[in-house]
């Protein structure tokens, strides 16, 4: 009892730091799975305290402040199967990993009968910055990776199962979760097909490749819904600039990365959730994530950006954003 209750009374002590750990580590882990062009979403939580003193009543553990490893939590929500192993070479390329990812890819067969449990991959990691608990160590995080459908799954069976407190499931409710989880497999290999058909098609134009190599970069700096219309009549514009740089997506990349201050300054101030826009509604271009490539044109070929964009969008919206950029046309 003793040992559960200072475990309680030290992780209310250390909950912001390890809130800001999981913070940390979700930041750099959505900037490089973006830079990977790897569609997902990546959230971030602190175990709240309840969890934490039932799991370690539940658990009997003798020290539950080291044997419960999720206090700080990521989870990375992909867009189909193809995209797990990317996540996780990208988790293992950039964090320091605690022990070996555990893969629940492949159901198990015990007695005839699969386990119920989904697709999903798990690694125990040090958690991004420099944050130490009391003992001098660093923070970890366990880092979940899986895809849209199986977290919809998950979501679902949690509040069947776990919530209910049931003990053994019934089997119709089993039987129905398995057909479930062949509909996720399905559902997965479905979307991949779909993504990868896409691609290749030839109304999938290089205006479409470059608004996706803007919006990955633009969603690690937020993760705001932009107007698409809005992009695209931008975007078609600002092709005229960038049709003579094949590598153009590489050099975009370059760019965020060498200013990514000076942009998180310019979307903080300006950009979607700022006072400037939820008030007045002005500079709505920097809530788009085409400003990305205006910021970068206002950079290095600003005249050639004036003289395409005048003849064909309002110039007060480039004014706008070339006033955020400090820089005068």
């Amino acid at each position: 009892m003793s040992a559960v209750n200072d475990a309680f009374h030290r992780y209310q002590a250390e909950l912001p730091n390890i809130r800001k750990a999981a913070q940390l580590t979700a930041a750099l882990l959505r900037r490089k799975t973006a830079r990977a062009h790897i569609t997902c979403e990546v959230t971030h939580r602190a175990k709240e305290m309840g969890s934490f003193v039932t799991k370690a009543y539940h658990k009997g553990y003798a020290d539950p402040w080291a044997r419960i490893t999720d206090k700080a939590g990521v989870r990375i929500t992909v867009q189909h199967y193809g995209f797990l192993d990317q996540a996780l070479e990208t988790v293992k390329n950039n964090l320091t990993l605690v022990e070996d990812p555990q893969d629940y890819r492949e159901r198990d067969d015990v007695e005839g009968q699969y386990s119920l449990q989904y697709p999903r991959l798990h690694v125990q990691a040090l958690a991004a910055g420099d944050l130490r608990d009391t003992d001098g160590q660093p923070y970890q995080c366990e880092i979940q990776i899986r895809t849209e459908a199986t977290d919809l799954w998950a979501r679902m069976s949690h509040r069947l199962l776990y919530k209910t407190g049931a003990t053994e499931v019934p089997r119709d409710v089993s039987r129905s979760l398995y057909r479930l989880i062949a509909l996720v497999e399905l559902y997965d290999l479905e979307v991949e097909r779909g993504v990868d058909v896409l691609a290749q098609h030839p109304d999938f134009t290089r205006t479409n490749r470059l608004l996706d190599e803007a919006e990955f970069l633009y969603r690690t700096f937020t993760e705001h819904e932009y107007r698409r219309d809005l992009s695209e009549d931008v975007i078609d514009v600002l092709i005229e600039t960038v049709e003579h740089e094949p590598d153009y997506a590489n050099k975009l990349a370059q760019f965020a990365e060498q200013h990514r201050q000076q942009l998180e300054e310019a979307y903080r101030e300006y950009g979607p959730t700022s006072e400037l826009f939820l008030t007045h509604g002005r500079y709505v271009l920097a809530s788009q994530p085409e400003s990305l490539i205006i910021f970068e044109r206002l950079s290095t070929a600003k005249m050639l950006l004036r003289g395409v964009w005048d003849d064909e969008l309002p110039k007060t919206m480039l004014s706008d954003m070339a006033e955020i950029w400090s820089v005068h046309l």
